[in-house]
């Protein structure tokens, strides 16, 4: 796989995710359980149903109950999100334990699933920039700026994609290497968390 495959798995993702169109919705990956594309897959769908979590969040009208239920399933996706990217990292250090670094080898800024995870992002913005562009309801101006986000987008996302795959070659063939660090974190961690654990204290 390279990152034209990448985007068209996270496109698909999406749009299987908007023919209900709800966070609520059940979840079914249709890639064999030990596969990249399972990862990718679920990588993307923990993305998407987050965007909407969001979107649902900034309503100016929203019960505070209501909102702080959603903030908690937004941190408890966040936490999902990181565990997948390192999962992802994973199967590239597994994938690639065996090449040998050649002399003078550097190590990138970001891991490849972080790059990854970007791309799956873009993938969510194109869709929905997109549906902006094209709305109906929305004024001519506001349609014409939304397209020029989109081309820029695109662009973006060409970009990306390319430096992604250069990455990974230079991974593959020890002109770079990689090192991973586990991205720990604090605040759904009660031991680490102040307020979690002074609470818990109390109790």
């Amino acid at each position: 796989m390279n990152s034209q495959h990448y985007n068209q798995l996270f496109d698909e993702v999406i749009k299987h995710y908007h023919v209900l169109n709800s966070v609520a919705q059940p979840y079914k990956n249709p890639y064999q359980l030990d596969s990249f594309e399972h990862l990718l897959h679920r990588k993307c769908w923990i993305d998407t149903v987050q965007w909407h979590l969001e979107d649902l969040i900034r309503l100016p009208n929203i019960d505070p109950i209501k909102a702080i239920g959603l903030k908690r399933k937004i941190d408890a996706s966040n936490q999902d999100r990181t565990d997948m990217v390192e999962y992802v990292d994973g199967f590239f250090l597994k994938k690639h334990e065996n090449v040998v670094t050649k002399l003078g080898a550097k190590i990138n800024t970001e891991t490849p699933a972080w790059a990854i995870d970007r791309l799956s992002i873009l993938a969510l913005k194109i869709y929905h920039m997109r549906e902006e562009s094209l709305r109906e309801t929305a004024s001519e101006e506001h349609r014409v700026k939304c397209a020029k986000k989109l081309s820029t987008l695109l662009e973006q996302r060409n970009d990306l994609s390319s430096a992604i795959d250069d990455l990974l070659s230079d991974i593959a063939t020890g002109e770079k290497y990689m090192k991973v660090y586990k991205q720990m974190k604090m605040y759904n961690d009660e031991s680490m968390n102040p307020v979690l654990y002074a609470q818990k204290n109390q109790s």
